[in-house]
Order: structure tokens, then C-alpha cells, then sequence
């Protein structure tokens, strides 16, 4: 399975596997990496299942969107740091390119009623969307008392410690508890998948990753600029977000709306659309850039908040994979997992009342359209992007 896999896979090929899998795939981070198994596992073998779930395992321990970071690992298996590129453009530009045409075109609008209406209904979709996500993450991350009990106890905190540093805390804390409180099962060691990055080369990006988070604040003090400001805000976003995409949600919105960047009614029609376009999640920082009220603004800071955003997940895959047989059979870390896991939930769950709902259902024509929004994902399993089109399209008839 693993002879001359490097030489058989260049970067153009990975490209194009990505591509096709970032314009098809849609249902965020748990059903891409769906997509990623039958692609990988299933059609290509690439490398076995056994493989494959300790990957994702891994993935979903790191901080950082777990479907790209997946993305990121069999890119550098198969093409080194190229293909790692390759693999990230190929499943990230549909999405991104898709999300700064919105904002550039909202920002244009802004003002008009049919822009009103069209906010309307991308608010109100997320509701829906973000209510979907806590109940499925609900369900396989908190299945017994003990974690649906550390999950309330982290909705309450984030609610009543509404800041970034709070989150962040509350999370490591949920950690410790798990460390303590929860007794998994060792994984199962598998070594028939490698990726070409020396252990020392590992610890070089892992420094990195932590010289930059460390180092960004205080570099922003000494060259004050909006665009390091930028650079610092959503490289330590893509840091601190454990569980993907719909968590970065309570992050970004406390980096972003408080500070006057993006006004709330843009941040969460933007929230919205992007369930409408395949690929990752966290190209929601494409649109935030190019929606930015003061410079740099459009195609400059859409591509600013995407790049800043996606490289700690780099650094981290890169320096993590040459440890990663340590990292996947060890008990302690698995047990960590679970509590940070029902953390994650707990947060997104604030999240799912502040700011979504406070700012989208504001009467019962807007309770309405969540409601059959939230149905039709849910009950009739439509997909994604046609419900929040159609929400769209009836905030805007509304309007």
C-alpha cells in the first residue's frame, strides 16, 4: 500500500483528490471526514481504518478544525510539505472564494432593504445549524451523566465569564477534570501508515506554533497595525478552538464584534452562509476579513484572516504526526479527550443563546423559520446549503 506513494502522488494530483472533495463536500466537520474515509480508506486505500480512526482521534485531541487538520495529514503522508499545501488549497478555495464574493457583495448592500431581509434569514438559518450541532455533538460526546454534567457546568461558566480567556480556561479545565474523572482504554497501536517529518523537525513546528502564540501579542504592541491585529486575533482563534468549526463561532465573535471590526447582524449572516458552501468551516474567516469595516478589508483581509487562522493547525499536524504513535496509545491524553469534549459541547451550547438566538429570533416570525429550518435538517434531511438558501431567500421575500 505504501510503495512509492511519493513519487505516485504528486502535489497536482493531491490538488485535484481535494478539490473535488471541497466543492462536493458538504454537512460540516463530522461528514467530511465521512467523505474522508470512503475517499481514503474505502477507494484509495491510503491507509487502513485502524489508521484512519487513530488519525482522526488525533485530530480531534489538537486544537484547530479537525476535517482540515485530517486533510493536512494525508497531504504531508502523501506529497511531504507540498502536498500538505496542496491538499489545503484543494479543500479550502471553493469555500473561502465563495464566502469573500458574499462579503464584499453584503458590505456593498449593506444599506438596502433586500440585504435586510437576506441578513434576516442567514441569522435566523443559524439557529438552526448551530442547534443541530449541539444536539449531534450532545449525543456522541456527552452519552453519560457524568459529561452531560460537566457540560451544563461549562454552559453556565461560559454565560456568566462571556470572554475569550474564559473559554480557553473553561476548556482546559473540563480537561483536567476528564484526566482525573474518566478511565478509557488504550488505543490499539497500528504502524502501518508514516508521514515524512523527522521528530526534530516536529518539535521546530511545534516551538514555532508557540513562539507565534506567545509572540503575536507582543508584537502587536510594539508595531501596532489592524492588519497584525488581524493576524494576531485569528492565529490565536485557529489556536484555542478544540472540536471545529461551529466552536470557533463564540471565539470569533469576542475578537471580532466587541472591538467594532464586523458589526453582529454581518458576523452571523455570515455564520450562516457559510453552512450554505462545501469544505471547511473555518473559511468563515475569509468572510469576516473581507467584511471588515476599516482596512484591511475585501480580497486582502479575507486572505489575512484565512491564512492566520489555518497555519496553527499546520504547525500543529506537522509537529504532532512524528509523535503521534506516543500521543494515540496513551490512556491519559484519551481521557483528557472526553472531558475537553464535553466542554466543547458546553460552550456551544452558550454560544447557541449568545449570540445566536439573542441577536436572530427577535419575534415569532423569526422563531418560525428556525423552527422549520431546524425541521427540515433535522426531520427531513435536507441538505444543508438548501436550507439556508431557501432561508435566504425567505427573509428576503419577507423583506
Amino acid at each position: 500500500m505504501s510503495e512509492n506513494k511519493h513519487t505516485t502522488s504528486g502535489a497536482l494530483n493531491i490538488f485535484l483528490v481535494f478539490l473535488r472533495l471541497g466543492l462536493t463536500s458538504f454537512g460540516g466537520p463530522v461528514a467530511h471526514i465521512g467523505y474522508f474515509r470512503d475517499e481514503f480508506v474505502t477507494r484509495r486505500q491510503w491507509l487502513s481504518e485502524q489508521s484512519y480512526a487513530d488519525l482522526v482521534a488525533l485530530c480531534q485531541f489538537l486544537p484547530g478544525p479537525a476535517s482540515s487538520q485530517v486533510g493536512l495529514a494525508m497531504g504531508l503522508s502523501r506529497g511531504g510539505y507540498t502536498g500538505a499545501l496542496a491538499a489545503w488549497l484543494g479543500f479550502t478555495l471553493p469555500s473561502a472564494l465563495a464566502l469573500i464574493l458574499l462579503a464584499t457583495g453584503l458590505v456593498g448592500f449593506a444599506d438596502g432593504a433586500m440585504s435586510s431581509g437576506l441578513l434576516t434569514g442567514l441569522k435566523v438559518v443559524a439557529v438552526a445549524v448551530v442547534a443541530q450541532a449541539v444536539w449531534g455533538m450532545a449525543r456522541n460526546l456527552c452519552p453519560d451523566t457524568p459529561r452531560l454534567t460537566l457540560m451544563a457546568v461549562a454552559t453556565c461558566l461560559v454565560l456568566a465569564l462571556p470572554t475569550v480567556y474564559a473559554q480557553v480556561g473553561i476548556i482546559i479545565a473540563a480537561g483536567m477534570v476528564g484526566l482525573f474523572a474518566f478511565r478509557p482504554a488504550a488505543g490499539i497501536v497500528n504502524d502501518d501508515w508514516q508521514v515524512p517529518v523527522s521528530r526534530r523537525a516536529g518539535m521546530v513546528w511545534l516551538c514555532l506554533f508557540f513562539v507565534l502564540l506567545a509572540g503575536l501579542p507582543l508584537l502587536l504592541q510594539w508595531f501596532p497595525s489592524q492588519a497584525l491585529a488581524l493576524v494576531d486575533a485569528f492565529y490565536r482563534a485557529g489556536s484555542l478552538v478544540f472540536g471545529g468549526g461551529h466552536v470557533v463561532l463564540p471565539l470569533l465573535q469576542a475578537e471580532v464584534v466587541p472591538t467594532g471590526w464586523v458589526q453582529e447582524d454581518m458576523f452571523l449572516a455570515g455564520y450562516g452562509a457559510a453552512q450554505a458552501v462545501p469544505g471547511p468551516l473555518f473559511t468563515f474567516a475569509a468572510f469576516l476579513g473581507a467584511a471588515m469595516i476599516s482596512a484591511p478589508t475585501a480580497w486582502l483581509g479575507g486572505l489575512i484572516c484565512l491564512l492566520a487562522i489555518f497555519t496553527p493547525s499546520f504547525l500543529l499536524i506537522a509537529g504532532a504526526l512524528p509523535f503521534w504513535q506516543q500521543l494515540r496509545a496513551n490512556a491519559r491524553m484519551q481521557a483528557a479527550l472526553m472531558g475537553i469534549n464535553a466542554g466543547v459541547v458546553g460552550l456551544l451550547l452558550a454560544a447557541l443563546y449568545d449570540p445566536v438566538w439573542t441577536s436572530a429570533i427577535v419575534g415569532p416570525k423569526e422563531f418560525a423559520m428556525a423552527l422549520v429550518a431546524l425541521i427540515a435538517l433535522m426531520a427531513w434531511k435536507l441538505p444543508p446549503w438548501l436550507v439556508v438558501l431557501a432561508s435566504a431567500a425567505t427573509g428576503w421575500l419577507i423583506a
